[in-house]
């Protein structure tokens, strides 16, 4: 199938340093360069004989209805036979985008349209140059077509006397010479070789000039689309490896090239879209910075290569091929520039997230460590005062022993409930383990047990929540009940889990002193955190709070399907 082409393509580029002298009469470029000279002769007489007559046929018979018929109708034939011509240029290893469709508006508006089209004078001026330029090539061509043809029977036309008197006598070419004529007949069919395919490039150069097709709106919007795409896509920035991909398959389904690869700064290969190539592997030229580096390749291709730049550093390149007989230009390469861009931004993006990965760890340690301070160290010394208070009371005083042996006691349960709800909170999957009615339960558990608040709890039964909707919903009423403990100063709270119809709902309500939910425009930062997690789990988060008051936060998410409970269980 062949792809989008417009003036992105470039004439042919011959692959460097072909060897052997042979290697222009081996080439089957040359033949098809042959065959293009051979028919630009008559069709370039056949096109500037219709549209001089039609022009001098429309101005002589003006004054008549018919001149401005012949006139319009010789207009009508420039881009047909531009049509023609650039099927013809294909030989020539060319291959331009159809002409954009006539513009609405009847004939007023297709004429208009054409008369404003610069690519209708440059296509008239290729009909008026094609002729002479052909008889040109068909002259130089005829002379060493015919001198090479010579030079090659000399063995048969020589065999007697030439047709030359010299002083009197007849001229006979002697073996020697015989054997010259036909080496200079080889040569001349070298030099033909050679000529042909040099004029190819000059009909390449030419008809790239005058009867390339401007980009039309579509490729400019596929371009736009694939950039809005890769920057979306690069927001999202979930998965670098699928990222870097989807950048790939934007830029080749959006550009000419056959093949689109990222690599990294020692050429190995991040990911590719199109097939493979080995100038998409290994080291490769090095493209100046904001720039490209576009050169042929062996086969007959070319190869475009663009800086890959993430944070400053060297992030690899963005490389194309392309078949032969095609090239980029400048705008496709701001276009894969672009591309190139958003790669280096995808790169940078997931190292400022593996470096805040890790000092998010760091700052999870510490916070870990002023838990383990606040609650289960200061537990585990209370146990030690109660159990030695015990000690000390156990014979002069037992019921004061059994005092200290309670308050003992509970402090042990606390502790144990603060360590395990510090589990839930290290490890989300225990979730799975224990379910989210457990989770609740322990962290209600020690909200009691460290805080002195009674919590009233009301889950009757698991419910049927995804395990992506369980942990949105135990972060949620753990940063609210934090909430309670920080600004609330409430004595009571109740949290409760029901399952109602086609819905989970999640409640916590405090006795308070509440606040006024539109004083903070937006919600402090623990509500915004609520609230994402509520839309990122297709749910819903609302606060009914007043001063003095008390705060209800109401968290609704849907229900799982049977299959995804399944799934997850």
């Amino acid at each position: 199938m062949m792809r989008r082409m417009a003036r992105t393509a470039l004439p042919p580029v011959p692959p460097p340093g072909r060897p052997g002298p042979l290697a222009d009469l081996r080439d089957a470029q040359t033949y098809r360069t042959a065959l293009y000279v051979a028919l630009a002769l008559p069709l370039g007489a056949l096109g500037a004989g219709l549209l001089l007559g039609g022009v001098l046929a429309g101005v002589v018979t003006l004054p008549l209805l018919v001149g401005a018929g012949l006139l319009l109708g010789t207009l009508w034939l420039v881009p047909g036979l531009a049509d023609v011509q650039r099927g013809m240029a294909r030989l020539l290893g060319l291959h331009f985008a159809p002409a954009p469709p006539p513009p609405a508006g009847g004939a007023a508006g297709w004429l208009r349209a054409t008369l404003a089209d610069g690519a209708t004078y440059r296509a008239l001026m290729f009909h008026l140059l094609q002729l002479p330029l052909a008889a040109l090539c068909w002259a130089v061509l005829g002379v060493l077509l015919t001198a090479s043809v010579l030079g090659l029977t000399a063995p048969w036309w020589a065999a007697g006397p030439l047709p030359v008197s010299w002083g009197g006598g007849e001229v006979t070419l002697a073996a020697p010479g015989v054997a010259g004529l036909v080496l200079a007949g080889a040569g001349g069919l070298l030099v033909t070789g050679g000529v042909l395919n040099l004029l190819g490039r000059v009909w390449a150069w030419l008809a790239f000039a005058l009867l390339s097709v401007p980009p039309d709106g579509a490729s400019a919007r596929r371009e736009v689309v694939a950039l809005r795409r890769a920057a979306g896509r690069v927001a999202l920035g979930d998965d670098l490896g699928a990222t870097l991909a989807d950048l790939a398959g934007q830029a080749r389904a959006a550009s000419t090239a056959a093949a689109v690869a990222l690599t990294a700064p020692d050429g190995t290969l991040r990911t590719r879209s199109g097939p493979d190539d080995p100038a998409l592997h290994g080291p490769g030229p090095l493209p100046p910075p904001g720039g490209a580096d576009v050169r042929p390749l062996p086969g007959g291709g070319t190869l475009a290569t663009l800086p890959v730049v993430a944070g400053g550093q060297d992030g690899g390149t963005l490389r194309a091929t392309y078949a032969p007989g095609t090239r980029p230009g400048a705008d496709e390469l701001a276009f894969l520039l672009s591309i190139a861009d958003h790669a280096g931004t995808a790169l940078h993006a997931a190292e400022l997230i593996r470096r805040a990965g890790e000092r998010g760890g760091e700052l999870e340690r510490a916070r870990l460590a002023r838990e383990l301070h606040d609650s289960v160290a200061q537990a585990l010394y209370g146990i030690t005062l109660g159990a030695k208070t015990a000690l000390a009371t156990l014979e002069r005083d037992p019921a004061r022993a059994r005092e200290s042996l309670d308050y003992t006691i509970r402090l042990a349960e606390g502790g144990v409930s603060e360590m395990k709800a510090l589990l839930f909170s290290l490890r989300p999957d225990a979730l799975e383990e224990g379910g989210l009615v457990a989770a609740l339960a322990l962290t209600a558990h020690a909200l009691e047990a460290r805080h002195g608040l009674t919590v009233h709890t009301e889950m009757p039964q698991e419910p049927a929540l995804t395990p992506h909707a369980q942990a949105a919903a135990y972060r949620v009423a753990q940063e609210a009940l934090h909430n309670v403990v920080k600004h609330a100063r409430a004595r009571e709270v109740r949290l409760s889990l029901r399952e109602e119809g086609n819905a989970v709902r999640l409640t916590v309500r405090d006795d308070g002193r509440g606040f006024d939910p539109a004083a903070p425009p937006g919600g402090t930062l623990g509500q915004r955190s609520m609230r994402e997690r509520a839309r990122e789990a297709g749910g819903e988060l609302r606060v009914h709070s007043r001063p003095g008051a008390g705060t209800t936060v109401t968290l609704t998410l849907p229900t799982a399907p049977p299959e995804a409970t399944e799934a997850g269980a």
